[in-house]
């Protein structure tokens, strides 16, 4: 008889199931590989290789080593772009990899659908973002850290640059989503630049150069942080949910099965894409349906214009500066500047002794004040000149320092010691200009080269225009040949001449061969006939 035994075996324990928490899994980890290969990618390395080598190279002597961080903060917009375009283009190729390895249909038996896959891709930009905001910081702080650093800087003006290169990134998945051929992005890439080399860049006031994704607006003078009536905060959500509403839209356009599908043309494989369905498609429409009322509300918000308070500032600022500034006296001397600009009395100060000293005792009783000025009634691309002060003993000195702004500034505070006023200095052509001159570069490091920095022509020689924050002067050749003869001769020699004869030099009736005979000087032998 035989006996049967029935054994009962207990199943294994059961392993994790390939749902959703496992699916996201995947994403991360697709997303990380991604990540790292775009960042390895040679384009991506290229031109993250000159954005970094750039603005080390312009950083080391940006702003003459005064920068305004309120003009700082622009600068640092721009250069993203080149690393943006890179990763529009790098992303693409990432996610068509499987179109042009035909490989496509393995990822049928995987737990990530396309759309999944698409988004794996959209978070493989995220790293490529971040160095790029880190690169930003890192630009904005070695600014704001030097010692000559003022103003303020604005977080939205400095989040156009890493939002730029989110939106070119999905932009890039999108157009992989869209068009099968691998063409498109480099196509996408030539329109890109041909559009940002060749066509006309709107203006301030005209609405429409915001919807761009960086605005510039480099000014020829820095204005005070209150007056550049630009919308960065709104600018900033314009371009966070546009990126977003790009992203999502590229995951809508990925499908359940769309991205299986291999059709060949462009156009078909978009219809098909839009047919397909996906895992969590309430929610992606939901979300796409917000992303799109942040742009819709950035877009609006930043197109007002400059608002009525800042243009009323600009006006009291340019027209009433005393009604704002901060004033100090120093050695008989006051200084009046705007709020941002009050540690800089300092270095007018400098300056101010340094011209007074060559003067000596003619000047001694004089009493001069320093107010800063500026024209910011025509927005910040203007260049309109100040008119000068009428009011005895005083002298303009605008917002930027550093470089030739220093030589500028030492030439309007010699006119007034030897005119009186800056309005009268301006019209100088007689011998008092050599005066002037010596007084305002004799006592640089380089009297030589802030001449050369100071005239239109960078020249030394001949006749030529002053540059000056109001009315530029006008040097004779005779002019310019005495000045060079005086910079050639000790200080203390010519300075004590100055101060013997500072009366005569210093009358309107004076000519350029008398002041040369003053001096020591032989008569000048080239032309001492003023330019229209």
């Amino acid at each position: 008889m035989t006996t049967t035994t029935t054994a009962t075996v207990t199943p294994p324990a059961e392993t994790a199931p390939a749902g959703p928490r496992a699916s996201w899994a995947a994403v991360l980890a697709l997303a990380g590989f991604e990540a790292r290969r775009l960042l390895t990618r040679l384009p991506v390395l290229l031109a993250f290789a000159v954005y970094i080598g750039w603005t080390v190279w312009r950083t080391r002597t940006s702003y003459e080593g005064f920068p305004a961080l309120q003009d700082a903060d622009r600068a640092t917009q721009t250069a993203p772009l080149l690393v943006g375009l890179a990763v529009l283009l790098s992303v693409n190729q990432a996610v068509l990899r499987a179109r042009r390895y035909d490989t496509e249909r393995h990822f049928a038996v995987l737990v990530l659908p396309p759309w999944r896959r698409t988004v794996a891709h959209l978070l493989s930009l995220v790293p490529a973002v971040l160095l790029v905001a880190v690169c930003v910081g890192g630009q904005f702080g070695w600014e704001a850290l030097k010692p000559g650093a003022l103003g303020n800087g604005s977080p939205g003006e400095l989040l156009a640059g890493p939002l730029s290169v989110l939106l070119l990134g999905a932009l890039g998945v999108l157009l992989a989503r869209l068009f099968a051929s691998a063409f498109a992005a480099p196509l996408l890439l030539v329109v890109l630049l041909f559009f940002s080399l060749f066509a006309a860049m709107p203006q301030e006031g005209d609405a429409t150069r915001w919807l761009m994704p960086v605005v510039g607006d480099y000014s020829i003078r820095t204005l005070p942080s209150e007056l550049l009536g630009r919308p960065a905060a709104w600018h900033a959500l314009y371009l966070a949910g546009l990126a977003l509403s790009v992203a999502l839209a590229a995951v809508l356009v990925s499908g359940e099965g769309a991205g299986a599908r291999s059709g060949s043309g462009s156009v078909s494989g978009m219809g098909r894409a839009l047919r397909g369905r996906f895992v969590g498609n309430r929610g992606v429409h939901a979300g796409l349906a917000g992303a799109v009322a942040l742009t819709l509300l950035g877009a609006v918000m930043q197109t007002g214009g400059v608002p009525a308070e800042t243009e009323k500032a600009r006006t009291r600022y340019s027209t009433a500066p005393q009604e704002l500034q901060q004033c100090v006296e120093r050695d008989g001397t006051t200084y009046c500047a705007f709020p941002e600009w009050t540690s800089r009395t300092d270095d007018w100060a400098e300056v101010v002794d340094r011209v007074n000293s060559l003067a000596g005792d003619a000047v001694q009783d004089r009493s001069l004040v320093v107010r800063q000025r500026v024209e910011a009634r025509y927005g910040l691309t203007s260049d309109a000149a100040m008119d000068p002060l009428t009011a005895p003993d005083q002298v303009s000195v605008g917002t930027m320092w550093g470089g030739n702004r220093v030589p500028e500034f030492a030439v309007a505070v010699a006119g007034v010691l030897v005119t009186g006023r800056e309005a009268e200095a301006g019209a100088l052509c007689d011998g008092r200009l050599v005066t002037v001159m010596w007084l305002a570069l004799a006592g640089g490091s380089d009297p030589m080269s802030d001449l050369r920095d100071i005239r239109v022509d960078d020249s030394t020689s001949g006749s030529a225009v002053v540059v000056s924050e109001t009315e530029p002067l006008s040097m004779t050749a005779a002019h310019t040949e005495l000045v060079r003869e005086l910079l050639d001769r000790p200080r203390e020699e010519i300075g004590a001449k100055v101060t013997a004869h500072w009366a005569e030099l210093t009358t309107p009736e004076v000519t350029t061969d008398r002041t040369a005979q003053l001096l020591g000087l032989d008569v000048p032998e080239e032309a001492d006939e003023c330019q229209e």
